[in-house]
C-alpha cells in the first residue's frame, strides 16, 4: 500500500523533479504530477494525447487546504461542497486567477477533490497539498484499472507506479460545478 514512508518519500523525489506517478484511486488508476511545473504537466498531457483546454483534475490533502477557493462560494454552496468531502466527488470551483492556465484550461473553474481514499489523501500530503489526479488512460481508452493496466498503456514513460488498487467505484469521479450544483460528469 502507498502508505509506507518508503513509497511517499519515492513519489515525492519524483514529482519533484517533474515526473509523472500512476497511483490507485477511489475510482481508477490515476495519473499526477506537480500542477505547478508546467513541464510536468505537459508530459502528463502529451502522454495521455488529452488537449490543455480541457483542464485537469487536482487531488488535495485536506479540505483545509481548499479553503482559499471556498470563499468565493455562498454559504449554502460551501455547505453542499464540504458535506461530500472527503469523498469521490470533484467540485468545480472558481481558480480565482490563482492557478496556471495549464491546469485550468480555459474554464473559470479548478477541478478540485478531497479524497476520503486514504492512499490518495497521503500521496497528495506527501507531495505538498496537490497533485494533478487525472485518469490513467490515452484519450478514448478505457482507464486503467490497475498497475499491470497501467504499464500496458504507458510502458516506462511513466516514472513511479505506487503500489496499491483501486478503491471500488470502478469509474472516474463525479464532476459537479460548485456554483449551480449541476452534475458536468456522472
Amino acid at each position: 500500500m502507498i502508505k509506507t514512508p518508503f513509497h511517499l518519500w519515492r513519489a515525492r523525489a519524483v514529482y519533484e523533479r517533474g515526473g509523472i506517478i500512476a497511483y490507485p484511486t477511489e475510482g481508477v488508476w490515476g495519473l499526477g504530477c506537480d500542477p505547478f511545473n508546467p513541464k510536468a504537466v505537459e508530459r502528463l498531457l502529451r502522454l495521455k494525447s488529452r488537449p490543455w483546454q480541457k483542464g485537469l483534475i487536482l487531488a488535495v490533502s485536506n479540505i483545509k487546504a481548499t479553503e482559499l477557493w471556498l470563499t468565493a462560494l455562498t454559504e449554502a454552496q460551501r455547505e453542499r461542497v464540504l458535506a461530500s468531502w472527503p469523498g469521490p466527488t470533484t467540485w468545480l470551483v472558481p481558480h480565482l486567477e490563482r492557478w496556471p492556465t495549464w491546469v485550468c484550461g480555459e474554464s473559470s473553474a479548478i477541478a478540485m477533490r478531497v479524497s476520503a481514499y486514504e492512499p490518495v489523501a497521503l500521496l497528495a500530503g506527501a507531495v505538498g497539498g496537490f497533485i494533478i489526479s487525472t485518469s490513467a488512460n490515452p484519450a478514448g481508452l478505457a482507464p486503467a484499472m490497475s498497475a499491470q493496466e497501467v504499464r500496458h498503456y504507458f510502458g516506462h514513460q511513466v516514472d513511479l507506479v505506487m503500489p496499491g488498487t483501486v478503491q471500488g467505484l470502478n469509474k472516474p469521479s463525479a464532476i459537479k460545478d460548485a456554483l449551480t450544483g449541476e452534475i458536468a460528469r456522472a
